[in-house]
């Protein structure tokens, strides 16, 4: 066992790097759960944005246009869940894991002559003389722009939902759908563009994974990482800077099982591997029961299909 190998500021950097396709897709969902729409079709939406985003990129040469092409496809995607839960009524918890299997079945399907194909580089921000300074330059000053580009999400997010019309109309159909249709804004069309701006978070996620993280096309390349996300919303009751905690928490964990095994540290590798699952399993259980439920904020009407006539 070496631990003297791990390099703590290449392991904080890592962990930003890691952290960005769970925090874009816990974003993502955040908000679709504070119109008060239960998506588990995360993971599905996410692995649709890495194919779709690896196929745009390899045929443009762009990586942005990548991006681009991750988050349309993912939007794509979750559009389907919208009409099928907020127009045709369908259940929300059954149709969002219906969209993880039929993701995870497309993608495969899409991405079988992209294997072992590389795309094209993503290149670092350009900070000049501030990458170069010892420790702070390599954690914060020598990252891809999606990067920042995610932090700069939360933050709009947080600004929105807490400042603007905007937010607080989305609140409040979150936590009464009835009492805002009352009051005349159009339910179903808010929760549907809350649904399109998830899914498109998601596929940009997604699209990190498979141009940046990677960065290669693989089956199953999400390996979960919906799930987590799903997790993280809870896990920062529904509140988008705990969200980036969380995300830095998971991606950590991620990076520093991956560290110890480099390390040879005596533990077998599939404990290390499985951490984050479990780490998510149980930050599940601690803010579901007892004085965990208690420090929840979930929207009141969240999972609740709304009919206009009822």
């Amino acid at each position: 066992m070496d631990l003297s190998s791990i390099n703590p500021a290449v392991l904080v950097a890592s962990l930003m790097v890691a952290s960005v396709p769970i925090m874009l897709a816990a974003i993502g969902e955040l908000v679709v759960e504070k119109a008060g729409v239960l998506n588990l079709g995360v993971e599905g939406m996410m692995i649709i944005g890495a194919v779709c985003g690896f196929i745009t990129a390899v045929a443009t040469g762009s990586p942005f246009l990548g991006f681009i092409g991750g988050a349309l496809g993912a939007a794509g995607l979750s559009l389907i869940f919208a009409l099928l839960t907020q127009v045709f009524q369908a259940n929300q918890v059954a149709t969002g894991l219906a969209l993880t299997l039929f993701g995870l079945g497309l993608s495969s399907l899409l991405g079988q002559g992209y294997v072992g194909i590389k795309p094209p580089a993503t290149g670092m921000v350009p900070f000049g003389p501030l990458a170069d300074i010892p420790v702070v330059g390599r954690v914060l000053f020598q990252h891809d722009p999606m990067v920042y580009l995610s932090i700069l999400i939360i933050a709009a997010v947080w600004a929105v939902l807490k400042y603007s019309r905007m937010g607080l109309i989305l609140r409040a159909v979150g936590e009464s759908h009835d009492a805002a249709h009352a009051l005349g804004y159009k339910v179903t069309r808010i929760r549907i563009m809350a649904i399109l701006f998830g899914g498109a978070m998601a596929g940009l996620g997604g699209a990190y994974l498979s141009l940046v993280r990677v960065p290669q096309w693989t089956d199953g390349i999400t390996a979960g990482a919906g799930w987590i996300a799903l997790a993280i919303v809870v896990f920062a009751s529904w509140r988008p800077w705990r969200v980036l905690i969380g995300a830095y928490l998971f991606g950590g964990i991620s990076v520093l099982q991956l560290n110890l095994q480099v390390a040879n540290v005596p533990i077998p590798p599939e404990y290390l591997s499985m951490s984050p699952y479990l780490i998510t399993i149980i930050v599940l259980v601690i803010m579901s029961s007892g004085k965990g439920r208690a420090s929840l904020n979930a929207p009141a009407a969240l999972g609740q299909n709304f009919h206009a006539a009822r």
